[in-house]
Order: C-alpha cells, then sequence, then structure tokens
C-alpha cells in the first residue's frame, strides 16, 4: 500500500503537472451496490453526485493528508483519494476505446508499463487526461465540502502528521503512549497515532532506531524511544527524495518508478546480512499482528 512517500510524491506530481487544469469529464468503470461503497464513486448513484460536482471546476491545487490525496477544487469542492493496495494517478494523453469500455495510454513511455494499465477512473482535462490505476480495485474516491475536511468520517480520526514542524518529539511520545502496551511496529502503523506510516516505512525506522518491531512501547527506554523520533523524520524524508517505493506496483504521475526500494536496509531483506556498519547479523521476517516484520536480531534490540 502506497504510505506517506509515495503519496506526497503524488501530491507534488498533481501541483506541477494539473494545477490550474479544468474538469471536462469523468469516466469511471467502478460499479458496486455494497453499502461500504455508498460514500464513494463505486455507488452509481453518488457517481452521478459527484460528475455534478466537479465537472467545470478547477483545480486549484493537491495536498496530502495522512495517506489521502486532496484535490482541492475552485467551487469549494475536494476530491479525496486514498489510493488502497494498488492505486496510482498518471498524468498524460489517453484515448478512449469505447468497444471495450477502455482507456488506454495515446503515446509510448512509461505510461504503457503493464502495471498502469488498469485504469479504472479518467479525469479529462482541458489539457489531457488524470487517469487512476487500480489493479485489485480496492481504491477510494470521494468528495467533500471543503471546508468540512476535517470534521469528514475520512479523516478526523487520523493522527497528527510526521513530517509537520509541529510534530515535536514530545507530541510523538505523548501518542505513542496510547498504546502503552502495544508492540512499537503496530504502533507505528495505527494512523489514530500517528498519520502516514505503513509496513515497508515502520520496518525502515526501527532498523534505523536499533529496536526490535515486537518492543513494547511502554518498556522503551526514553533514548530509544528519541532514536525512533529522528529514524522516523529521516526516513521518511529518504523515501520522498528517492520519490517513493515501488516494490509493488506504485507508479509517480508520469508512470515511473520510484528507487526507495533499491535502499532498503530491512524491508523484503529476510536472510540478507544486516547493512548496519560493523553488525554481523542477518535479517529475519516474523508476523507482527498479522503484518510481516523484517529486523536485525543483533543490533535491534527488543524491549519487553
Amino acid at each position: 500500500m502506497p504510505e506517506l512517500p509515495e503519496v506526497q510524491t503524488t501530491v507534488d506530481g498533481l501541483n506541477k503537472t494539473v494545477k490550474g487544469r479544468k474538469i471536462i469529464d469523468v469516466w469511471t468503470d467502478y460499479k458496486s451496490s455494497h453499502k461500504m461503497h455508498s460514500q464513494s464513486i463505486k455507488s452509481p448513484a453518488y457517481f452521478k453526485q459527484f460528475k455534478k460536482k466537479i465537472i467545470g471546476a478547477k483545480i486549484v491545487k493537491a495536498e496530502r493528508r495522512a495517506k489521502n490525496i486532496l484535490i482541492k477544487l475552485s467551487n469549494n469542492e475536494t476530491i479525496l483519494i486514498h489510493m488502497k493496495m494498488t492505486g496510482h494517478l498518471m498524468y498524460g494523453k489517453y484515448s478512449y476505446e469505447k468497444k471495450g469500455n477502455t482507456w488506454k495510454a495515446a503515446d509510448k513511455g512509461p505510461l504503457t508499463d503493464p502495471f498502469n494499465q488498469f485504469l479504472h477512473v479518467v479525469f479529462s482535462l482541458d489539457k489531457g487526461q488524470l487517469a487512476f490505476s487500480d489493479m485489485r480495485k480496492f481504491a477510494k474516491v470521494s468528495f467533500i465540502e471543503t471546508g468540512r475536511l476535517e470534521e469528514s468520517l475520512h479523516l478526523k480520526n487520523l493522527g497528527p502528521e510526521p513530517l509537520d514542524a509541529k510534530f515535536t518529539y514530545p507530541l510523538f511520545k505523548e501518542r505513542l503512549l496510547k498504546k502503552p502496551k502495544g508492540k512499537i511496529k503496530q504502533a507505528l502503523m495505527d494512523q489514530s497515532v500517528i498519520s502516514g506510516i505503513g509496513n515497508i516505512y515502520s520496518d525502515e525506522i526501527l532498523w534505523r532506531a536499533n529496536v526490535h518491531p515486537l518492543s513494547v512501547v511502554r518498556k522503551i527506554p526514553e533514548a530509544n524511544l528519541k532514536l525512533i523520533f529522528k529514524a522516523t523524520k529521516v526516513t521518511l524524508f529518504k523515501g520522498i527524495d528517492f520519490g517513493g517505493d515501488s516494490t509493488s506496483d506504485y507508479r509517480n504521475i508520469f508512470g515511473e518508478r520510484g528507487q526507495f526500494q533499491a535502499n532498503h536496509n530491512a524491508y523484503q531483506m529476510h536472510k540478507k546480512k544486516c547493512k548496519k556498519p560493523g553488525c554481523p547479523g542477518v535479517l529475519e521476517r516474523i508476523t507482527v499482528g498479522g503484518r510481516s516484520a523484517h529486523y536485525c536480531p543483533v543490533h535491534q534490540t527488543l524491549f519487553s
């Protein structure tokens, strides 16, 4: 699932490519009558409302909240997109094929990458198209009145942003201690505690901070909590600098792969020699709360 760095990379790309563009039309082949999709464009009735709200509006800017993309429009509406497991937005020239009710990239290049071909939403703009590829079709696309974003069901229970200047060590500690008996990896991934961190970056943060993923939050010494805090910011910024992680099918706004996966120290490094200078460890994989965790048993200390 795309995490904070992938979402931020997408938002930065949107602001470079579609800011100021007018929405002419929108197409989707998502279709579901399930109640859980009643507040997303997977509901045909909701999609009709969605079209009325966004067509004719201009894209003012894109922002990120946790793992959500927020595309703010000139009519005080915001398109909210959560990419879930396999979603990513791309900008370019696309052509509609009526026979198959599908869209295809009109030009050769990264947009023709096989992972970019699962198009389920296409926004036609006054210049080009903004297309959403979602292989597993788990993504969420909704609209919200811009002034009510923070109180919406989509955003109101989210924790603070870890890269915000106001996210200081005391706040970090306070948030983690909301899960005092929890395992540190799960606490870092809990979106109500801290926003934006998932499986990949939690592994990388704890490797950098020398803390075992099964460590109990309240048992972690102050010095080690400070290392986790510092590692959180450093690791997430590195993820953004490398354009996100494309271990799976994430692609940026131009359909290109990110490069963070080439710089892993922990995630999916099972049975690989530890990269920590002077550490003789070999990384292992365990399960924490139903998710995989990769760690070095030598330099990552277990506090329990």
